[in-house]
């Protein structure tokens, strides 16, 4: 990295060595919040590069009954379908002494994301914030959280001057219906960690930190907000 680049990053070796470290640190900062403010909040994405971090993080003994999970983003889908955020965190993160956790969930019964994007935040008044730990990955496209490139909600989603909420977004692959919170609310954060795993993320990672509008690699809203906790921790 170079001083001109938006956050600094953390190579690792190994898939295997960042998820044990981001595991122990994370875990050792939603203990904190618990000490300061007697709960906590942890709110993650989905996708595969998070599975072996919730395996671990899961096990770390801190007191899960106060800590409150919940989702940054979701594929409208059902909660029980293979493509779910909500049923990959109950399958993966939800289990072992985290099971004691309170998760909130972002499907509703609307029929669209658009119509259902209030109702969802309206979930997040049980979440406290500034959320302590923000966990969130990057596509080779450039988008993190559900925030795509072409999405018709894309300009307000990253409006910087929004309030913090959810906002309908429509995703290039199948499924393509998504509700994700809009850069106002994952800024809302005390530390965002941005995973990204093999060569061609780190390429893209290294084009996101280049000049080019945000509406083209949505990730460059996150890395360009300077006052952000962001820390990217990269492994092949």
């Amino acid at each position: 990295m170079t001083n001109s680049d938006p956050v600094a990053a953390h190579r690792y070796t190994d898939a295997e060595s960042m998820a044990r470290d981001l595991s122990a640190r994370i875990g050792a900062a939603l203990d904190a919040a618990i000490g300061a403010r007697g709960l906590a909040s942890l709110v993650v994405s989905g996708g595969r590069s998070p599975v072996r971090l919730f395996e671990l993080l899961r096990t770390q003994p801190i007191d899960w009954k106060r800590i409150c999970i919940a989702l940054a983003d979701e594929r409208w889908v059902e909660p029980s379908e293979a493509a779910s955020n909500e049923r990959l965190v109950r399958d993966v993160l939800l289990q072992d002494r985290a099971a004691a956790a309170s998760f909130l969930g972002l499907k509703n019964a609307a029929p669209t994301p658009d119509l259902g994007a209030v109702s969802a935040w309206e979930t997040f008044a049980r979440v406290p914030r500034p959320f302590d730990a923000t966990l969130l990955g990057m596509g080779e496209d450039g988008h993190t959280a559900s925030l795509f490139a072409g999405s018709p909600n894309l300009h307000r989603a990253l409006n910087p001057a929004a309030v913090a909420g959810c906002v309908g977004m429509w995703a290039p692959a199948p499924p393509q219906p998504r509700l994700s919170l809009n850069l106002t609310a994952l800024l809302d954060s005390r530390r965002i960690v941005l995973l990204i795993a093999g060569d061609a993320k780190w390429r893209r990672y290294e084009a996101a930190c280049a000049p080019g509008p945000a509406d083209e690699m949505p990730v460059r809203g996150l890395l360009r907000a300077i006052s952000a906790p962001l820390e990217v921790c990269w492994s092949p």
